[in-house]
């Protein structure tokens, strides 16, 4: 719906793609590549090499909804418990926040994947008016 060209994820520490994942994708599982990869620092210098501009999440980032997204980008969510790790903070462009009021202060890795991606999209869209 938002026209990613891929989803990677690791092959350790993170769900399997089954039928619930499928289901809960409505298709696009189907229609997206997913890449499972063995270390994502690795996979992030790949990317960097290949022009691609990283970014992250953490409470102390800069406000989702300046992130101008344009070009190839790549967003690392983090671990719901633990965030991203500090090696990979070290690696990413930028962090992002999803600013929040009230008790709750994260997000599931879900649904913050969800709002950037979807955030990501209205930056290009608007900018291509």
């Amino acid at each position: 719906a938002t026209g990613v060209d891929g989803i990677i994820i690791p092959k350790r520490r993170a769900g399997q793609l089954t039928q619930v994942v499928a289901k809960t994708s409505t298709g696009a599982i189907e229609y997206v590549p997913v890449a499972r990869v063995v270390n994502i620092n690795n996979t992030i210098d790949k990317l960097k090499k290949a022009n691609f501009w990283i970014f992250g999440t953490d409470m102390k980032g800069a406000d989702y909804n300046d992130w101008n997204a344009d070009g190839p980008v790549a967003i690392v969510i983090g671990n719901e418990g633990k965030g991203i790790s500090a090696q990979t903070k070290k690696k990413v462009d930028q962090m992002l926040t999803i600013p929040m009021v009230g008790h709750v202060q994260s997000l599931n890795a879900s649904v913050a994947a969800a709002l950037l991606i979807y955030q990501g999209f209205n930056s290009r869209r608007l900018k291509n008016k």
